[in-house]
């Protein structure tokens, strides 16, 4: 059970964290979050020291919930295909992300990478862990007989990924899923044709 001082900043990073993902790290201020939080500034620095230590956490809170989110929706699937599948349904609507603003790894990625050298080799790290899972996934399916061994799942681990994290931006931009279905729909037949 969290305690009252707990739960206030668990609030504040849940709704700091939209506002981030939107804006970015240097486009939100302190003041949208106090808005959107109802709060004020001695209760905001009761909790986090300024904004450089609350961006740090509401990245780390992103990074974390989109994990979570991920995890959970491959381990419904029962077989390497299903869990492959699930995570491409995952991005099926773009324009209606789980958290306002698109991809928070992808938003994060982008931003960070000429900017917050720290944040840049947090989420590098997040992308590689991502990659290794979907890797082990891919594989699991080759040593269990699902995929044939012509299918190199590094390879397509890292097409699959670029490619829906690429389509999550240009859908966004051109305010359109259209382009993201028949994206999933192929990268699906593609894995379809190394099945066994």
């Amino acid at each position: 059970m969290l305690t009252k001082a707990e739960r206030t900043k668990q609030f504040i990073l849940e709704t700091a964290a939209p506002i981030f993902n939107q804006k970015g790290i240097s486009g939100a201020n302190i003041d949208d979050v106090l808005d959107a939080a109802k709060l004020t500034k001695g209760c905001l620095y009761g909790h986090f020291e300024n904004k450089e230590d609350l961006a740090l956490q509401v990245v780390d809170f992103m990074l974390d919930n989109n994990g979570e989110k991920m995890l959970l929706t491959i381990s419904k699937g029962k077989t390497a295909k299903a869990k492959v599948f699930a995570f491409l349904d995952f991005y099926k609507d773009p324009l209606n992300t789980y958290l306002k603003g698109g991809c928070p790894v992808f938003n994060i990625a982008v931003e960070s990478d000429d900017n917050f050298p720290a944040i840049k080799e947090k989420i590098a790290g997040v992308i590689r862990h991502g990659q290794e899972i979907f890797v082990s996934v891919l594989s699991q399916g080759i040593a269990d007989g699902e995929f044939t061994d012509k299918l190199d799942p590094v390879v397509y681990a890292f097409k699959a990924v670029a490619a829906v994290e690429g389509a999550v931006v240009m859908c966004r931009a051109m305010n359109t899923a259209k382009p993201m279905h028949g994206l999933i729909k192929s990268l699906k037949a593609e894995l379809e044709s190394y099945e066994i």
